[in-house]
């Protein structure tokens, strides 16, 4: 495969450092969208490969966080739409504005990503941006391509459905840990006891030849190139624990000395071999906004 031009990689790289701490608050609404870390980082990367390309086509760079977070938006609904998801728009009452309220309850900015699927997009958007993400009624307006006015309606109805839903959360939690087999447990344990052991030779054997790798928003790898990522591991102390997220079994990764989850990796199996591994080491962000369990 051949390698981009210097030049172009160097641009990719000060772009990147440009959107670096916006890139948790774009993930944040994404991901909000869609119920799913996992998705709203992908949406992520997809919008800031869009913004990077648009970028090189504008006279002058233009005010980032509105501008990537249109483009977020934007990708988020192609993504929605093309995936068949709930995507049920109403159109909410202007009597609502009537009951608007400017601070948000506590609750739903601490409302589990789940919730928001319950909403139609208009007040899922509307509430993630203003009273998640803190952003203006008139940034969350130009966002959503709408009227103040409309933000404010969108706003009244999707906190009441919220608060409801969350008087529901801890039975829901539960039967979203009704997921998967013995089998799949039984082969994430093995992985991560061979790992936590530091047995690199046992870890590897249980990799398939043609596995694939994808550090997220880093590098992508495939087969015998997928052997040298452990050699990263053997010099850091790193231990995983299998965890449930967002309804299946992950390993979520525990530096020195920590009792949170760092990041998260998913394992692909088939007959008992790794096919497939996904790392979220280079968006540690992600952590934060997870809904996991041991």
């Amino acid at each position: 495969m051949s390698q981009p031009p210097a030049s172009l990689t160097q641009a990719r790289e000060e772009f990147l450092g440009m959107v670096e701490t916006l890139r948790p608050q774009l993930h944040r609404y994404c991901a909000r969208l869609t119920g799913s870390v996992i998705e709203g980082e992908d949406i992520v990367q997809d919008a800031l490969a869009k913004a990077f390309y648009a970028l090189g086509m504008q006279a002058e760079i233009p005010s980032l966080r509105p501008w990537l977070f249109r483009i977020a938006h934007n990708q988020a609904m192609d993504f929605l739409k093309s995936h068949g998801r709930k995507f049920t728009d109403v159109r909410d009452d202007l009597d609502d504005v009537a009951a608007f309220e400017e601070r948000p309850d506590p609750a739903i900015v601490r409302a589990a990503l789940a919730r928001f699927l319950a909403l139609p997009l208009s007040q899922r958007s509307a509430v993630i941006l203003k009273d998640v993400l803190g952003h203006s009624l008139e940034e969350t307006a130009q966002t959503m391509d709408t009227t103040v006015m409309a933000v404010k309606a969108a706003l009244v109805r999707a906190r009441a459905r919220l608060l409801e839903a969350e008087k529901d959360a801890q039975s829901e939690v539960q039967q979203q840990k009704a997921d998967s087999t013995a089998a799949a447990r039984a082969d994430l344990d093995r992985y991560a006891s061979l790992f936590n052991a530091r047995d690199w030779d046992g870890v590897r054997a249980l990799v398939a030849d043609d596995c694939r790798l994808d550090l997220v928003s880093r590098s992508q790898r495939r087969g015998k190139e997928v052997r040298a990522y452990f050699a990263r591991y053997e010099k850091q102390d790193v231990a995983f624990r299998v965890v449930r997220l967002e309804g299946q079994l992950a390993l979520a990764a525990h530096l020195a000395g920590a009792t949170t989850a760092a990041y998260f990796v998913l394992l692909g199996w088939e007959s008992g071999r790794v096919t497939s591994i996904r790392d979220f080491r280079y968006v540690p962000y992600i952590a934060s906004e997870a809904e996991f369990a041991e």
